[in-house]
């Protein structure tokens, strides 16, 4: 189960107007959806963009999945 404690993602009025960016990063989470649209794979996004762990990445896209299906 994911908190708000340990969520890949975090929103912060203060930081890029709100944007929901990748923890401990400025880097929002929508880049990514966009990088797969746009045929590119999860490795070329973390190396364009390392301040994001793998391991957030992957856990965003598995509850964007999940949110996808209901």
């Amino acid at each position: 189960m994911i908190t708000l404690e340990h969520s890949p993602v975090h929103s912060d009025p203060e930081r890029l107007g709100g944007t929901l960016v990748f923890r401990g990063s400025r880097v929002p989470a929508q880049t990514l959806l966009d990088y797969l649209q746009d045929g590119y794979d999860l490795d070329g996004f973390l190396k364009e963009f390392p301040s994001v762990a793998r391991s957030d990445a992957e856990e965003f896209l598995r509850l964007a999945r999940s949110s996808d299906r209901g």
